[in-house]
């Protein structure tokens, strides 16, 4: 347990440095947020035309309201703290794959919804807007970094009970 933990805060802080850094600014999170913006407004668009983005920006053509997607929006702190979590447990290079794949898109998918949500709540009322993403929003995208991890420790733990059945199966026989 204190090696997880150890290797947890270890990667944290590592990935945390690269995405505050200058180049991690540059080369990650800017060209990042401008494509999670440009994928908003496309699924945005087919059910209502009147949007466009440019860089992290996504405006409505209809009443110039905009939402920009901040550090802290674009999902990759949740995803820093499942990457860690993931990394840090003892498991195989296959199972980390899967649970990293299958971890960002599920962050990715709520990100999506609640950059959506927010762009429209934000045309609707400013107070709705600002109480679901300074409280609402940012607990739940936090949890699902948290929830998709304890459901791929579940999976894992169950793959190698399974495989180690499978050799004693498999020792016994021989």
């Amino acid at each position: 347990m204190l090696r997880f933990l150890i290797l947890f805060f270890v990667i944290c802080l590592v990935l945390f440095g690269v995405e505050v850094s200058k180049p991690g600014e540059k080369w990650i999170v800017e060209p990042f947020t401008s494509v999670l913006a440009s994928f908003s407004v496309w699924l945005i668009m087919l059910f209502d035309d009147n949007v466009i983005s440019y860089g992290k920006i996504i405006q409505s053509t209809t009443n110039a309201f905009a939402v920009s997607i901040e550090r802290g929006c674009n999902g990759l702190e949740a995803v820093i703290i499942l990457v860690s979590g993931v990394l840090a447990f003892p498991a195989s290079v296959r199972d980390k794959l899967v649970g990293l794949t299958v971890g960002f898109i599920a962050i990715q998918a709520l990100n999506l919804v609640r950059i959506i949500s927010l762009f429209y709540l934000g045309q609707y009322s400013k107070v709705w807007f600002d109480w679901f993403h300074l409280y609402l929003w940012q607990a739940l995208i936090i949890l699902d970094a948290v929830f998709v991890w304890l459901i791929w420790l579940r999976w894992v733990a169950r793959r190698q009970r399974e495989q180690k059945l499978a050799a004693a199966a498999a020792t016994a026989t021989a």
